[in-house]
């Protein structure tokens, strides 16, 4: 890999996985509700999941997809439902504090498990893997992996941060409650290409 197209992926890999999408809006959510120090098992799957997730579509996982076209479909319909399912979790989770059915964080292999339903990563990975790995060689794909990791865990570090500062200001029942349900319906809105692709 020449110096430039490792650069190219850095930034790719960055800009990919610092902008909005399920993941990032769920740690947002996670931090509010749960704080950093809870929501750390959720940060580490979605890096080392993500991670994994390269390295198999780089192995040759997407040939899947090519051999038996149904899968697709099949995939894509279980990650709109199970993301519809994340929104309501998000939308009905109450303060960490409470008592009562106040839900859980996400435990590190529920996020490195919901990476292979997550639509934004599926289409991080195959786009990392058929631009930055032109002849999809095993260190390449490892190097692209690698990028990933070492970028992804910051990137998605910092949407917990910024849910757990905005608990500050969320210290109102009401208030969390308006937040939670407006981050349910950026899930649900995060879903748009997935179901209506140009």
């Amino acid at each position: 890999m020449t110096y430039e197209l490792f650069l190219a992926l850095t930034l790719f890999a960055f800009v990919s996985s610092i902008t909005p999408g399920p993941n990032n809006l769920m740690l947002m959510a996670s931090g509010a509700n749960f704080g950093f120090r809870r929501t750390i098992p959720h940060m580490l799957g979605v890096a080392l999941g993500f991670v994994f997730m390269v390295i198999l579509v780089g192995a040759g996982l997407v040939q899947v997809f090519d051999a038996v076209p149904i899968s697709y479909s099949i995939l894509k319909l279980a990650s709109v439902l199970y993301l519809l399912y994340l929104a309501w979790k998000i939308a009905n989770a109450g303060p960490a504090e409470a008592s009562g059915n106040s839900g859980t964080p996400m435990t590190f292999l529920q996020a490195a498990a919901f990476q292979w339903v997550n639509p934004k990563a599926w289409a991080m990975a195959l786009t990392a893997i058929s631009a930055y790995t032109p002849n999809q060689t095993l260190w390449a794909i490892f190097l692209v992996a690698t990028v990933f990791g070492a970028v992804n865990l910051p990137s998605v570090g910092s949407w917990t941060i910024l849910g757990q500062q905005m608990a500050r200001f969320l210290t109102n029942p009401r208030r969390l409650t308006r937040f939670n349900w407006l981050m349910a319906v950026l899930l649900i809105a995060s879903l748009y290409p997935v179901i209506w692709p140009q």
